[in-house]
């Protein structure tokens, strides 16, 4: 944790601060006052994340299942759907997009990062190169990516890029074992240590998978384990605290366990293992969907916040933003327009849980649809290592990919 060497005046401009580390005495870095304020901005009242970083290959899954092919184009126009929907930037205050979105236009020629910039949403970047068999393991995964990590980012930088997403994953079932867990949280510390020298605020996400049969108490014990790894590595790569944002998985039991647990539980054992993990200095809390319904991951969140804590505690979600979005549109022109405003009844569901407000009187039934997945598998294209996750809520199975 970075604390002022005595005699620096707190009314100084951060860059010309100095600070102290055990000892030693360093500056602020380049990007330090900009980094606490995007990460502020991002982290704002009833206000979340819409990830919509899903690769190429994940896109057409999607579009394949409302019968539309998968084109540049038709990637494009469902993209600007979500990110033109009038008012968004009330409820949403970033957007992680693809490499290949973060230089889309829309069809009138307006680029899509001053299209979110002029809504009020930060544009963010998924950096991770995905996952791959970690070997002499549990058959557990690593995640690439470090590799010009340093020339990637500040070439997302330029283009308007301001924060970053870097995905690994932990698995239950697996063990997980001490080395799975090392690697996770080292590689998270040094992305987002690469992220911060190029000015762009790191999304730190060690997803514990729903894989297995374990209790509510065995994934607070795992969520604990990877949040103290993660946090003591990037303290050693003097990753600054405050222009951080988590992402993490909630704390629930496993998608196979008999015992199943209500929203008062989830939040109850989440903000325990969150009071015991992280520190206060970072600003906000970005959970994951992790497949649960959208009215599921809405009221999770919703019972996290009937209290104050000591960070942002919000969403950043996929598909449980964008699932009855989808389904609506169809690819059809003539749908944009409902679509969008389906975009914002979730969007805006969720901005009220932020705010510990959320009613679900008023909910549908396609909001309570489940969408965990059974022989959960990543496309072959994208990546080569195969994950398990299972649908605790549909018995209709579907091969899909979420790299």
């Amino acid at each position: 944790m970075l604390k002022y060497r005595l005699g620096s005046s707190l009314n100084q401009p951060l860059s010309s601060r100095t600070f102290s580390r055990g000892g030693l005495v360093v500056k602020a870095l380049k990007y330090d006052e900009e980094l606490i304020k995007t990460a502020h901005k991002i982290a704002s009242k009833g206000r979340g994340i819409l990830a919509m970083d899903e690769s190429n290959a994940t896109c057409g899954k999607r579009l394949d299942s409302i019968g539309v092919e998968n084109t540049e184009e038709n990637r494009r126009a469902y993209r600007e759907l979500l990110i033109s929907a009038p008012g968004l930037g009330e409820y949403i205050s970033g957007a992680i997009l693809f490499e290949e979105t973060l230089y889309q236009s829309t069809k009138a020629g307006q680029t899509f990062v001053e299209l979110l910039n002029e809504s009020g949403i930060v544009p963010g970047i998924k950096v991770d190169k995905g996952l791959v068999p970690l070997a002499n393991s549990n058959g557990e995964s690593w995640c690439m990516g470090l590799d010009g990590l340093d020339k990637r980012c500040a070439e997302y930088y330029k283009a308007g890029a301001r924060f970053s997403k870097w995905r690994s994953v932990v698995s239950i079932p697996a063990g997980p074992s001490m080395i799975a867990l090392r690697d996770c949280a080292y590689g998270l510390a040094r992305y987002a240590a690469i992220a911060q020298d190029a000015g762009l605020v790191p999304i730190v996400e060690p997803e514990v998978m729903l894989d297995g049969e374990q209790d509510i108490d065995r994934c607070l014990e795992v969520q604990e384990a990877i949040w103290a790894e993660t946090f003591k590595y990037m303290a050693d790569n003097k990753v600054l605290f405050e222009g951080i944002l988590l992402k993490p998985a909630m704390v629930t039991p496993g998608a196979d366990c008999k015992v199943k647990s209500n929203p008062t539980q989830v939040a109850e054992y989440t903000l325990k293992m969150l009071r015991r993990r992280v520190p206060p200095a970072v600003p906000g809390i970005m959970f994951l969907s992790g497949g649960q319904s959208e009215l599921e991951s809405t009221l999770n969140l919703n019972a996290m916040n009937q209290a104050p804590n000591p960070w942002h505690v919000s969403f950043s979600y996929a598909r449980a933003l964008q699932n009855t979005v989808l389904k609506t549109w169809q690819g059809k022109t003539e749908n944009v327009q409902i679509a969008q405003e389906a975009l914002l009844k979730r969007a805006k569901a969720n901005s009220l849980a932020q705010q510990g407000k959320y009613d679900a009187s008023g909910e549908g039934k396609e909001a309570g649809a489940g969408m965990y997945e059974k022989g959960y598998v990543y496309c072959e294209s994208c990546i080569t290592n195969v994950t398990v996750m299972f649908d605790m809520l549909s018995p209709i199975k579907k091969f899909t990919c979420n790299t």
